[in-house]
């Protein structure tokens, strides 16, 4: 039942919570007022009393009651009775009534009562203070009473003020609570609309910022950022279909006439060459569907599985396997360099880039692995140089996009599909790493490449 009435938006939430706290909050103000109020006022009418008792008490003290002045504004009546309940004196409103309450003997002193004395006043409480005192004639007891009209007067009036005031003031809070949240959700629901009309055709589009720079505007911000995201992304996609499509027709086309080619001539002893071409054009198929598939599944963020690895060893492999390449590599490594990555995916960034390096070599690729420190944990730095014709300045970012290829390298015979480096350089940011180009040392500055691969090393005690 509670969920059934409980309201289903923010505002209205919003308006419930504070109504309901505000009106705990004035109850218990306006009953602390009251009680406060009330206690002052009775502390004053208690003080008047006890200040007109004590008077007639120190005066039947000395035997002088008949001495006795009128009362004092605010105190209804003043009696003194013996311990025999024989009235000593009484103020003339109290002429006829009988004694108070019998009389209890005890230790001289004040005692505070709070009696509806009808004979008086039947419309009234009377706050009554009790003396006992000695007097020549034996105890007596004084009773003095303060009219309490002005207590019920205050309480009443302020009770009523509370009631009227009280639902008038919450009614306002409820109203303000409800205009200022409305006002203040008024731009979630606009980019609510607006995240509602976009689809994959028309991620261009971008949600309003307010110009409040609060949360709101904010949160505005981060979607308009990750739209961008996405359609960043939705671009790359379409561009790498449109690239993958591309590289896949023109082998497929290749193929194609070299087996009707293959199927037309009839001397036996051209087919081997024939059907060697297409064995080319089928392997290179493979090797740019295989491409294809890592960068599918990099972009889906597959998750990496990593563990210590010792990045010195994996490198001297990778190198060392490499046996009658055209150009020689010679390495240069620092020992025992631990890195925290995936041996597969690592191993094929370390291959990718000496394979780079080596299809541009002049006559020689040098790799070179190092260490640097740091306040934390360390970085692994690799480099690859070769001697080739190098990267030019205003390409060294562009030779990491997919399906790039530099003017010299669009030949078939250099091979490749443009997607090693970009591999590369998606598999070292997947693992926490950098890959960039860089000058050559001992070149000039367009001579010669020299690929920078850095990676945290794993923290050591």
């Amino acid at each position: 039942m509670l969920r059934r009435w409980w309201p289903t938006t923010v505002r209205a939430r919003a308006t419930v919570g504070a109504s309901v706290v505000v009106a705990a909050a004035l109850a218990l103000a306006s009953f602390a007022l009251l009680g406060l109020l009330e206690a002052n006022l009775l502390r004053n009418a208690e003080n008047d009393a006890r200040r007109q008792a004590e008077s007639v008490a120190q005066l039947a003290a000395t035997g002088r009651l008949g001495r006795v002045r009128p009362q004092t504004r605010g105190i209804d009546f003043v009696q003194v009775v013996g311990a025999d309940g024989r009235i000593l004196f009484a103020s003339p409103n109290l002429a006829g009534v009988p004694a108070f309450p019998p009389p209890v003997p005890g230790v001289p002193g004040p005692r505070f009562h709070t009696w509806r004395v009808p004979p008086v006043d039947g419309e009234g409480r009377q706050r009554v203070v009790q003396v006992v005192t000695e007097t020549p004639d034996g105890t007596a007891i004084v009773y003095a009473g303060a009219s309490l009209r002005d207590v019920d007067a205050a309480d009443d009036t302020t009770t009523a003020a509370l009631v009227i005031g009280m639902p008038l003031l919450l009614a306002t809070v409820a109203l303000v609570t409800w205009r200022v949240t409305g006002h203040a959700l008024r731009p979630v629901e606009e980019i609510r609309a607006e995240v509602a009309g976009i689809t994959d055709r028309d991620l261009h589009r971008r949600v309003p910022v307010p110009a409040t720079r609060d949360e709101v505007a904010r949160l505005a911000e981060t979607m308009n950022a990750t739209l961008d995201r996405l359609e960043a992304s939705g671009i790359r996609q379409r561009q790498f279909i449109a690239d993958a499509s591309h590289e896949l027709r023109s082998p497929i086309t290749v193929l194609r006439t070299q087996l009707e080619v293959a199927l037309a001539v009839q001397d036996p002893e051209l087919w081997p060459e024939l059907i060697g071409g297409a064995l080319e054009d089928i392997e290179r198929l493979q090797h740019l569907t295989a491409d294809l598939l890592l960068l599918a599944r990099i972009d889906a963020a597959q998750p990496l599985v990593a563990a210590p690895l010792d990045l010195t060893g994996l490198v001297r492999e990778a190198v060392e396997g490499r046996l009658g390449d055209r150009v020689p590599v010679r390495l240069r490594l620092e020992a025992d360099v631990e890195v925290t990555a995936g041996a597969l995916w690592l191993g094929r960034v370390v291959t990718n880039l000496v394979d780079n390096a080596q299809r541009y070599a002049g006559t020689r690729v040098d790799v070179t692995l190092r260490t640097t420190r740091g306040a934390g944990p360390g970085t692994a730095v690799l480099e690859v140089v070769d001697d080739g014709p190098g990267i030019p300045a205003a390409d060294r970012e562009r030779v990491f996009e997919r399906f790039t290829r530099l003017d010299d390298s669009r030949s078939r015979d250099h091979g490749g599909a443009g997607l090693g480096l970009a591999i590369a350089r998606d598999l070292s940011t997947h693992h926490g790493g950098t890959l960039t180009a860089e000058s050559s040392a001992g070149h000039g500055p367009d001579t010669g490449s020299r690929l920078v691969l850095r990676l945290p090393t794993t923290h050591r005690p």
